[in-house]
């Protein structure tokens, strides 16, 4: 595995300069800005990537007021109230997208919300609180504890969200394949070990955020 110098200065060499190179890469949240999110917030950007996966992200984008309106702003205390029967009714509004699988999940995720706000005080403080050098542990929590958040919602999710951690996209896991990190798409716990491990050593090395080493490492695969 390369150390940070090298993916530095190749990505140096793709953007031409230092100013083009941080222009392009995101910010992740402080932990204040993380704590201050409300719950309803996370509700709300939970269930936007659970309806994004596999659809074309603006087309969701489009009907999510219509979303906020049905799920009363997506207050977990409302949502989690929500039965059967009034999500039936839901997959009879043209302004969804009438998944009832998708729909089931934001009382479920609404519960797995006011759980963690009984334990921790706040949705917020379990994000911020979370240690970036076990980014991992965190994406299985989610997908455990809450619905319809494996795969790759639970790293997307905390993206949107500001929490810094990496993604391993189909680039990424490029890359780290050509670094010798891992030789398959990380799905086991010992290939996530072995990534957050890397990403760790980078961010020891460089003192940047995951998410920036994230997408530095997805631009050295050539296309």
């Amino acid at each position: 595995m390369r150390d940070y110098k090298w993916l530095h200065e190749f990505c140096l060499n793709r953007f031409g300069s230092a100013k083009a190179l941080e222009a392009m890469l995101p910010q992740p949240r402080s932990d204040a800005e993380l704590r201050a999110l409300s719950d309803d917030r996370y509700l709300s950007l939970m269930s936007l990537r659970i309806f994004r996966a596999g659809l074309k992200h603006s087309l969701v984008d489009a009907k999510w007021p219509a979303f906020e309106e049905v799920f009363f702003g997506f207050d977990p205390e409302k949502v989690v109230l929500m039965g059967a029967e009034r999500l039936e009714n839901l997959m009879q509004d043209a302004r969804l997208i009438r998944h009832l699988g998708k729909l089931k999940s934001v009382p479920r995720n609404a519960q797995f919300i006011l759980d963690v706000r009984r334990e921790r005080g706040s949705f917020g403080a379990l994000i911020a609180d979370w240690p970036a050098s076990d980014i991992v542990g965190l994406w299985k929590y989610l997908a455990k504890r809450g619905n319809q958040l494996g795969g790759l919602s639970a790293p997307r999710f905390l993206r949107m969200v500001g929490k810094d951690t990496f993604v391993p996209t189909d680039d990424m896991v490029a890359a780290l394949k050509a670094q010798d990190v891992i030789d398959k798409a990380p799905t086991s716990q010992k290939d996530l070990a072995a990534v957050q491990a890397a990403f760790n050593q980078w961010q020891a090395e460089s003192g940047r955020p995951l998410c920036q080493l994230s997408v530095m490492l997805a631009h050295t695969v050539n296309h």
